[in-house]
């Protein structure tokens, strides 16, 4: 069992962490809800390995007494309180004394009936109104295969309107088959969970990449909007285009060429990252976020991916604080790239250091937008003095 006592700095107050590293079902979590027993926690959140029996891992969470208020998802891998992993099951329960919480399975995503889901976050908003001195946000997690977190994230952002909404999208390591949301103490495909936060704790939204635009620009001639699908760049077969540009033989794109040379989509000053997930048949190109005819794309190069990570996270609240915990939904080609420069320590230290919790995303929700390729987070910070409630 890694906790966040094994560390150098103080377990968080408000938030209990836990991590099992069994392979049986059963034993990962009696070793969960054994370290995490003394929370008296409102909800857990559980962010599932691939390599667990999602199952026997159900019916394990059936047996505890925390089972109802359980939501998360399957991942991409994991930062537990030792930095990155692949195979731990980690669990964050937020103790009720800080938290409250109202929760809703967004079910089905195909096709997305948006109407439906800003009623649902409507209905959510108001169990618990706006109040003095306490503080909502939004969690949200979709099936990463379903391509409608563009929509769903767009529909939430009405319906909560001054309430922000962060997330992540439910991997499946690297395999790219299926991906499941946890809800209700079972596990929901082609779903999204909602979870509503009442805090009396100070917190800040991060969202941030380490990519900036270069001149080489592309415009998407030929699409296929619903599967998220390019196939022809600059009048030209998509990935045939897309090797021309990042400079190396169509043979050669990888999930990693495509980690390290992503394309960006402008919005107003700013620039998202919309990430490549492999090459489709006849040479088109699949996306993690959605595409459309005439888009315009700019190729990104990055910068030093340690540094800007570091500098990402190290916030402070207006006393001078640093956070009490970081929630971070970390997408699974920053991961990759950065395993791939060798840098999986120095990045596992930086989230030791930051006290970043979470999950490797397939994309991430920041704000009303769906993005890849980006570390987006929620860094809570200590109270000054008392009780919550």
């Amino acid at each position: 069992m890694q906790m966040l006592r094994d560390l150098t700095v103080k377990p968080a107050e408000a938030v209990t962490v836990a991590v099992s590293r069994q392979r049986d079902p059963a034993a990962a979590v009696a070793e969960i809800a054994s370290a995490i027993s003394a929370a008296d926690p409102s909800f857990v959140l559980l962010f599932v390995p691939n390599t667990l029996d999602r199952a026997a891992l159900a019916g394990a969470l059936a047996e505890q007494p925390f089972a109802p208020a359980v939501y998360g998802c399957t991942s991409a891998g994991q930062i537990t309180p030792a930095g990155y992993e692949n195979d731990a099951l980690i669990a964050l329960a937020f103790r009720r004394s800080r938290f409250r919480v109202a929760s809703a399975l967004i079910r089905p995503l195909r096709p997305v009936h948006i109407g439906e889901i800003v009623r649902q976050a409507e209905g959510l908003a108001a169990r618990f109104p706006a109040t003095p001195g306490r503080r909502r946000l939004a969690l949200v997690f979709a099936d990463g295969l379903s391509q409608q977190e563009d929509l769903v994230v767009a529909a939430l952002e009405a319906g909560f309107q001054d309430i922000p909404v962060f997330g992540g999208s439910a991997g499946d390591g690297l395999a790219f088959e299926k991906t499941f949301v946890l809800h209700g103490g079972a596990f929901h495909e082609d779903a999204a969970v909602l979870v509503l936060l009442d805090t009396d704790l100070s917190f800040r939204g991060l969202g941030f990449d380490h990519f900036q635009p270069t001149t080489k620009r592309m415009v998407v001639t030929r699409a296929v909007p619903e599967k998220r699908l390019v196939l022809e760049l600059n009048g030209a077969p998509a990935a045939q285009e897309y090797a021309r540009l990042v400079g190396v033989p169509a043979h050669e794109l990888s999930p990693i060429v495509f980690a390290e040379n992503p394309v960006l989509v402008r919005n107003g000053s700013a620039y998202h990252v919309r990430a490549i997930q492999g090459i489709a048949e006849g040479g088109g190109l699949t996306f993690l976020s959605a595409i459309d005819d005439g888009l315009l794309l700019t190729l990104g190069s990055g910068k030093e991916i340690i540094r800007t990570l570091g500098a990402g996270l190290g916030v402070r609240d207006e006393r001078g604080f640093p956070p009490d915990l970081i929630l971070g939904f970390d997408c699974y080609l920053r991961k990759l790239e950065i395993e791939h420069k060798g840098l999986g320590e120095d990045a596992s230290e930086q989230f030791r250091t930051h006290r970043v919790v979470g999950f490797n995303t397939y994309g991430e929700q920041h704000l009303g937008v769906h993005v890849n390729q980006t570390f987006v987070g929620i860094a809570f910070f200590r109270p000054e003095e008392g009780p919550a409630l």
